[in-house]
Formats: structure tokens, sequence, C-alpha cells
């Protein structure tokens, strides 16, 4: 007995290894066009229900698809309405995990011919000449899964007088009772395996091995749909109102569904029976478990699918917004549970944040112009303060984004996210410094004022062209962060002759300065415009170093002059 034991536990763990190692594979070798897809949902409700089927078909994983929704609505990629069709989707999406198992699992004897698919596998990580080391993954999962079924089917392979088989034959054919009881085991073991999949795996593989009837598979089935919520409770921990409203309705939908399907449980198991076409009389339990998981999951999409704004409405007054939040200090949370279903999602989590960054730095930009127009006490009350204050912020988003890439760059990424995570470091970096250079200007302005300094009405009119280059060279790089894209030749060219007008307008206008004091101007006002324009001129330089970060695969960095 201890035995077999032993080699359940064995064979479950090369099962969900394998199921990890093949999701991992494909999520890394699509790198974050996986997340992207999700990121632009629209608020179709159908094409995010067809979004999240198809993504966890792919990889295999609905905790992995429902992870990312709710890190991507905290992140603000994605708003609760639109995350609806997904969560929904990814419920449908899981199913085919069953599919798999049903069909090939067994008929065609798949562990087999695992071992020459895993040889294959192993071999394309190994050969490094093509590039394929994450499909090898892949195929080393997928073999895995079937080997780990294998053994896990001759693990239930027990004798009539086994404890195993004599309490399950206890706690079967009591009638609600024993549906109860397998709704609960298969809540508490799903929960258990953070998989439903793996959970709809082993029940098909006990009900082919007749240790477990038609009744008490589908309890547990439909147990599983419950405990398959964890993931997104666990993300949920910490994060925004919107993200913990998402996980409330994971919960709140699938314990819904579970409940109608209990209430109908009889008529519910013979409509699947009805619908279910005759495969194999000697099992052909596994395919109506199958067909029972796929309509269940369908149907509860259908039921609710309508009702996507009393979703919504519902899920706000269930959760409140937090008045207490403090906008002005900044936290990056690392969520464990990303890193470990979808590392390539925490990469693509932190893109959000540096074109937050960006809007942060624009703002800044954008409110030294009425400084520099009206340099007066309005602009000390009103601007400076809260430059001053974003400032700050800034200091923050650096140390929190800085320190996520950081735990980022541990985890195992794609080759593009691994560039994606050191540029973005760079870009940390250069960001904070284009944030200080806003602040010096606007301490130029306020010492012009606290001086009661006055530029000429004409040096005035010269500056704001030259401000409004700078402006121009900071929006194009803040569309480009939000991207994430790398600059075409085109693109670099087009920030390089920005910068190069800076750089030529920059020479005139502290000539012109220069000329003035030499002519008997003042002096001290002189040398402060002269800095306001240096100061101009570097954070343009700052700017221009995004795009040189952007740009490095078409061209070497500009150098400064």
């Amino acid at each position: 007995m201890v035995l077999k034991i032993i080699n359940f536990a064995g064979s479950l763990c090369v099962l969900l290894y394998g199921m990890k190692l093949m999701s991992d594979g494909i999520q890394k070798g699509a790198g974050q066009k996986l997340q992207k897809a999700l990121a632009f949902v629209t608020g179709n409700r159908l094409v995010g229900l067809l979004t999240g089927m198809i993504l966890t078909m792919v990889i295999q994983s609905s905790g992995a698809t429902t992870v990312m929704v709710v890190t991507f609505v905290n992140a603000g990629l994605m708003t609760l309405q639109q995350s609806i069709g997904v969560i929904f989707g990814a419920n449908i999406g899981t199913t085919v995990t069953g599919w798999i198992v049903a069909l090939f699992g067994f008929n065609f004897k798949m562990e087999t011919l695992a071992l020459p698919i895993f040889a294959l596998g192993y071999l394309l990580t190994i050969v490094k000449r093509y590039r394929k080391e994450n499909a090898g993954h892949a195929i080393m999962g997928f073999a895995l899964l079937f080997i780990g079924l294998g053994w896990l089917s001759a693990a239930f392979q027990l004798s009539a007088d086994s404890p195993v088989v004599q309490l399950l034959a206890l706690v079967q054919g009591r009638g609600a009772l024993s549906i109860l009881i397998g709704v609960l085991v298969g809540t508490i073991i799903t929960g258990l395996l953070h998989s439903s999949s793996a959970m709809s795996a082993i029940i098909i593989t006990m009900a082919y091995n007749n240790l477990i009837a038609w009744e008490f598979s589908a309890a547990m089935i439909i147990g599983s749909t419950i405990g398959s919520t964890i993931d997104a409770i666990m993300a949920s921990f910490g994060a925004s109102p919107d993200a913990k409203r998402v996980a409330l309705l994971h919960v709140l939908f699938n314990l819904s569904t579970a409940v109608i399907a209990l209430v109908i449980f009889k008529p519910f198991l013979a409509f699947v029976d009805f619908i279910t076409p005759t495969v194999s009389h000697d099992h052909q339990i596994i395919y109506d478990i199958t067909m029972l998981h796929t309509v269940f999951k369908v149907l509860g999409a259908i039921l609710f699918l309508p009702f996507v704004k009393q979703i919504v409405w519902l899920m706000h007054k269930l959760v409140k917004d937090d008045e207490n939040a403090v906008p002005t200090t900044y936290r990056l949370e690392f969520n464990e549970r990303m890193a470990a279903e979808s590392p390539e999602g925490c990469v693509f989590r932190v893109q959000k944040e540096m074109s937050a960054f960006a809007d942060v730095v624009v703002e800044m930009f954008d409110s030294l112009q009425d400084g520099l127009q009206h340099p007066d006490n309005d602009f000390i009350e009103h601007h400076y303060a809260r430059i001053e204050q974003l400032e700050n912020y800034t200091d923050q988003m650096q140390d929190e984004i800085v320190h996520y890439l950081v735990r980022c760059s541990h985890l195992h990424l794609s080759d593009e996210s691994k560039d994606n995570v050191s540029t973005m470091v760079q870009l940390a970096g250069e960001m904070e410094s284009m944030a200080d250079g806003c602040l010096n200007i606007a301490n130029q302005i306020k010492k012009a004022v606290e001086r009661e300094m006055t530029f000429p009405k004409e040096d005035v009119d010269r500056l704001l062209p030259y401000f409004e280059l700078a402006r121009q060279l900071l929006y194009f790089i803040h569309k480009n962060v939000a991207n994430m894209q790398s600059l075409t030749q085109e693109q670099f060219e087009f920030a390089s002759g920005i910068e190069q007008q800076i750089d030529n307008e920059r020479t005139a206008l502290r000539k012109i300065a220069r000329d003035r004091m030499e002519k008997g101007g003042d002096v001290r006002a002189e040398l402060l415009y002269m800095d306001m324009v240096r100061q101009i001129e570097k954070f343009s330089d700052r700017c221009f170093d995004v795009a040189g970060e952007l740009g490095k695969k078409v061209r070497p960095m500009h150098q400064r002059a």
C-alpha cells in the first residue's frame, strides 16, 4: 500500500510538472505576444470570451490566464468589464486538457511514444543553432504529461480489497451525501494542486479504472471548478479594488454555476449522457465526464455573459474603493503567483508602469510652460509645489520599478523579455533624470520670481519655441515608451533631427545672452536665462538617451556634444 501511495504521488508530480513545462515553454516561445493580445482586448464581451478561451487552450492553464487578468486589471491594462468575458472564456478553455486525455491518453497509449517525443524536445533544447529551446521545453512537457498519465493509470489499478477502493465504495451510492462529498473532494484537491486541468485528468483516470462512478465523477468535476479560483484569490492580495473585484467575480461565477448544476444535477447528467456520442462501451464514462466538463463551462458562460453590466455594478457594490489610498506614495508589489504562473506577464506588467512613469514626466514638463510665460507667485503656489511633489514620486517609482525588474531578471524569460527588462532598467534611470531636469527648470523660474527678475518679451518669445522642440521630443519618446517597441531607422532619425535642432537653437540663444551681457545687460538675469536654456537642453538630451535605448537595435547611441 505504501508503494502504491509513493507511485501515485510520483506519477502526479510528473503529470503536474509536464503540464507546467509545456505551459512555460509555450509562454516563453510566444514572448509577450500572448500578454499583449490579452491586454488589448476590446470592450466586446464575445471578443473577450474568445480571447480567454484561446489563450487558455494555448498555455494549458486557466490559472495562468486568471492570474494575468487580475494583474492586468490591477495595472490598469484592462477594465473590470473587459475582464469578465476573458474569465468566462478561460473557464471554457481549460476543458481542452480533458479532451486530450480522453481522446489520446488511453486509446492510443501515448506513453509508448512519450520517450521518443521527450528525446526530440530535449534535442531542441541543446541544439542552440536552431534557437528552439522554448519549443523543446513545450514538447518535453507534452511527453511528460502522458508519461505521468500512464503511470497514474497504473497506480490506480487497485485490487477489490484495497483500502482506497473500499473507501471510495463507502462514500459513493449514498445519494445527495455522496454528491456533496464529491464536490468537497474536488474543491479541496484542485485548490491544493492549483490546477483544474490536472484534477480533471485525475478524475478521468480514476473513472477509466472503474474506481469512481458517473455521478461521483460529475460531482468532483463541479467541485474542481470551485477549487480553481484559488489562483485568482491569491493574485488579488494587496491589489487594487478592481483587481479584487475580478477575483471575487471569478469566485462568485464559478460558485454560482456549481450551485445551479447541483440544483439540476440529475437532469443535467441525463442531458450530457444524451448528447455524448457512444465511443467506447467499456470506457464510455471518460467521454461523458469530458463532455460534462465542457457543457458545464459553456452553459455557465452563456447564462451570465448577457449580464456583464449588471455584474460590474454588483462587484462595485460588494468591493468598495479604497478612500484612504495615498496617491503620493508609489508601490509596485511583485506578484509571486504571477511569477510562478506567467513570468512573461510580470514583464508586461512593469511595461505599464514605465508608461505611467512617462505620464508623470509629461505632466511635470507641461506645467513648466506657464512658469516660462508668467513667472510669478501664482506659478510657485500652484505649479512648483506639484512639480516638487511629482519629482519625489518619480524617485519612488525608479526605486520600486528597478527593484521589481531585478526580481524579473531572475525569472525564466524569453530573449525578448530579457532584453526589455534590461532596457527598462536604463529607461527608469533616464526618466528619473528627466524628472530631476523638470525640477531644475522649475527652480530657475522660482529663483527668478524670488529675486524679482524679469526677462524681456523677446527673450521669452525665443525661449518658447525652443521649449516646444523639447516637448516635441518628449511626446515622441512618451508614445514609444508606452508601446515598448524598438524604433525604426526613420523614427530614430526623426528624433535625431529634433535633437540637432535643439542643439543649434541652444547655441544661438546662449550667444544672444552673452552679447547682451557684453553690452551692459543684467548679468544675473542673463546668467539665469542661460542656465535655463542649458537645463532645457539637458532635458532634451535625456529624452534622446531614451530614444537611444529604444533605437539601439537600429544604430549606435547618439553621442552628445
